[in-house]
């Protein structure tokens, strides 16, 4: 007599930390960590692997509903899943130890990365909490905790996304978002074609500190990056400041960024 097994046992989370555990399937996870949709011959160089490697690991993936695949034309381009996703590597990258830097090339990556990049579709680094700051100070958000920095706070978890957190909009959100290029009819929670919340918070796995993420976060580095304020560095996750963006900041957050 064959015993009836019944489904719903404990979760494998090993098998899903396999996943990551991979130095070649951990490259290619964070080269699409900002968000976006890369042809697997952009993915093998970015996990200096051959094409068939790459293919290979894609295919492990994909098949594990890490990434989703779309075909346009002759190529193939992936994409993580979920936001889900990229949480987990940033949050991997709060233990993950620094890799040694062997190149000139790789030790300017690694500032680059600390400096600006993208948390999925949002910014973080050390631009990304100087802005959040900035959006404090200038009343655009407001922090219920009576805490008016980005200082990581008592119980936060070492994640990239906090589940909860003191930030509201400010009295003045709206004059303030407007005139950094997000519409007015987008600071709302109201959107029903979302479910994603329009205020989230990361905490910045190089920094320390809090980040704005959510919808917000999304709006905001859109309107960046179409005002030529922000640029992406190919093959990267890090994010180049322009001096119009410079300049911009200054003017609308009186964030002076000689450093960035």
């Amino acid at each position: 007599m064959t015993a009836t097994i019944a489904p719903g046992g404990d979760l494998d989370i090993a098998a899903a930390a396999g996943l990551f555990a991979d130095p070649t399937r951990a490259r290619v996870l964070m080269a699409l960590s900002d968000g976006r949709a890369l042809p697997a011959s952009v993915l093998a160089a970015e996990a200096a692997v051959t094409p068939q490697a790459a293919s290979t690991q894609l295919a492990r993936l994909t098949g594990a509903g890490l990434l989703t695949v779309e075909r346009s034309g002759r190529h193939r381009y992936y994409q993580l899943a979920t936001g889900q996703v990229a949480v987990v590597l940033e949050a991997l990258a709060q233990l993950a130890p620094m890799q040694p830097v062997r190149s000139l090339r790789h030790s300017t990556r690694a500032t680059q990365l600390r400096s600006a990049r993208t948390c999925y579709d949002h910014l973080a680094g050390r631009l990304g909490v100087q802005i959040t700051q900035a959006l404090i100070d200038a009343g655009a958000l407001a922090a219920g905790d009576g805490i008016t920095d980005t200082r990581r706070r008592p119980g936060d978890r070492l994640s990239s996304q906090l589940t909860e957190h003191p930030y509201t909009l400010g009295p003045h959100a709206t004059q303030i978002l407007v005139s950094l290029g997000v519409a007015a009819d987008r600071l709302t929670d109201n959107d029903r074609s979302s479910q994603r919340p329009l205020l989230r918070f990361c905490l910045d796995w190089s920094e320390q500190q809090h980040h704005l993420a959510g919808r917000l976060g999304a709006h905001l580095l859109a309107a960046f990056i179409e005002a030529g304020w922000i640029t992406r560095i190919q093959g990267q996750r890090a994010v180049r400041l322009t001096d119009t963006g410079r300049h911009g900041l200054h003017t609308r957050l009186g964030l002076d960024l000689l450093d960035t």
